[in-house]
């Protein structure tokens, strides 16, 4: 069994997991330890386990995503006998540094998933057994197909009505009034009469009639539009633990080919 630990509430750690499980051609049954409300979603999650801890889980393979000691640094030694992978992306490395238990966990192999901060790379060599680039694959799905602009988030609403409202200005800039669409999980209090809401997953890939995407900059947005790079904009947002604001500066320098590790 595939034991995945994903112990963070919104939706970046599921998708990721959902393409990483695709990537890497996973037959096994899979486990994912999280606590997001959108592992109730088939959509997301169809076909997994869903556990509240690693309690009681006899795992053959353990797969820690995004934070190599959990999100709070919960994450010590682990079981012998376990093949522990870490899927990494870049943190704010010196806010997430102190969290790391005295006998954090050794991994048998990292996989790294975007550029890292080179002190964050630095200390994932030291503990792992094995370090290598993957550049991850989605499931197949059905282009999302609207006319116009396409605005794309799952976090909260203020982020959700301050995106909207980014679109809303680039347009008036721009000296155009596009139809707009929001896709987010749900549709936030607030939001402009003119702007529809979906609730559809995946948001990606877009069809040939969305002209431009807006979305934050948490990683599975910037990689998942990076092939769309000339209509897409993002609008980082700041996190505790992730570094929006350097991911976006890097697809900016990079615009126009894919991110890579």
């Amino acid at each position: 069994m595939i034991v995945c630990y994903a112990h963070g509430d919104g939706l970046g750690h599921l998708t990721r997991l959902r393409a990483v499980r695709h990537t890497l051609a996973w037959d096994d049954e899979v486990t994912v330890v999280t606590r997001s409300p959108h592992a109730r979603d088939p959509r997301i999650a169809g076909g997994w386990r869903i556990a509240a801890s690693l309690d009681g889980l006899a795992a053959d393979d353990l797969v820690v995503d995004a934070f190599p000691a959990g999100l709070q640094g919960e994450l010590r030694r682990l079981p012998d006998g376990v093949r522990v992978t870490h899927l990494a992306r870049r943190l704010r490395w010196d806010a997430y540094r102190p969290l790391l238990p005295a006998a954090p966990p050794r991994f048998g192999r990292t996989y790294v998933l975007e550029p890292l901060e080179p002190a964050h790379e630095e200390y994932l060599r030291a503990v792992s057994d094995e370090v290598a680039p993957l550049r991850l694959a989605d499931p197949p799905a059905e282009p999302l197909d609207v006319d116009g602009w396409l605005i794309v988030h799952g976090g909260p609403a203020a982020e959700i009505l301050e995106l909207v409202a980014y679109a809303r200005d680039m347009a008036a800039l721009e000296g155009v009034r596009p139809p707009m669409a929001l896709v987010s999980p749900r549709r936030p209090d607030g939001l402009p009469a003119d702007v529809a809401h979906l609730d559809a997953y995946p948001a990606c890939p877009p069809g040939p009639r969305v002209e431009r995407i807006v979305t934050a900059a948490g990683f599975n947005a910037v990689r998942q539009f990076a092939p769309w790079r000339d209509r897409h904009r993002m609008l980082p947002f700041p996190r505790s633990l992730d570094d929006q604001f350097a991911r976006a500066a890097h697809a900016a320098r990079t615009k126009g080919t894919p991110p890579s590790p």
